[in-house]
């Protein structure tokens, strides 16, 4: 569904992506992995047009996304969820989810009444501000407010930064069943390089901006190499 063909994004004098190239598979999970300054933020921000490329291409199906403003690429079916999960803590928790299909027409509620069937503390928390929410909370609310829109891809920016252990398990079984549920594509930027690969089904790699190994999740997660010197994953 997305091909990503000789990306390349600078900084000034600092290149953060290389002439990056894979495609993520519809419907499915596909994690970018990396440590700290591999670039994986670069790429999510420039997939949904927050920044754009010295050079290279961004296809969703037939559309060029690199050419398009940041509201057509959500228009495009594109939702991205930043680190720090972007939720407005002034607001309500359906205020916010009220916000997630602003741009759309139409009556909406149908819409939200599922995201609260889908996560049911935020339905128990609908009235309260974003403030009080505990962090796997706001997590919550920040893909309710992302998955309200109906989208075809979901881009997640760590989103088990912060959570406790118990948390973050619970937040990747979601967000493996959502790719069911709703026939979801995404693409999941983590440090946490073993929960990440317990839920994808493909995996890249990356390492100062560059491609070091696209595979399936598998095959990344059996390289002893890739897992010492690129994911920081401890041996058990």
């Amino acid at each position: 569904m997305i091909d990503i063909e000789h990306l390349s994004v600078s900084y000034g004098a600092v290149q953060a992506l290389n002439d990056v190239s894979f495609s993520v598979a519809p419907g499915q999970i596909t994690a970018v992995l990396g440590a700290n300054g591999a670039g994986k933020t670069t790429l999510l921000r420039t997939i949904s047009s927050l920044v754009h490329p010295r050079s290279g291409s961004i296809r969703l199906g037939n559309t060029e996304l690199t050419q398009l403003a940041v509201e057509d690429v959500t228009m495009a079916g594109v939702a991205h969820v930043p680190e720090g999960r972007g939720v407005i803590a002034e607001l309500t928790v359906d205020e916010n989810l009220r916000l997630g299909v602003l741009w759309k027409r139409g009556n909406h509620r149908p819409a939200i009444a599922e995201m609260y069937e889908l996560f049911p503390p935020l339905a128990e928390r609908r009235h309260q501000h974003a403030s009080n929410l505990s962090g796997g909370e706001r997590q919550m609310l920040a893909l309710a407010r992302a998955l309200v829109a109906k989208p075809k891809v979901l881009l997640l920016d760590e989103p088990s930064l912060g959570l406790a252990p118990l948390v973050t398990q619970e937040l990747m079984a979601t967000i493996k069943d959502l790719t069911v549920r709703e026939d979801l594509t995404v693409v999941l930027v983590e440090q946490n390089a073993r929960g990440a690969l317990s839920i994808a089904a493909h995996a890249v790699v990356l390492y100062l901006g560059q491609v070091v190994m696209a595979a399936d999740a598998a095959t990344v997660a059996s390289d002893a190499h890739l897992r010492q010197y690129y994911l920081g994953m401890a041996e058990r």
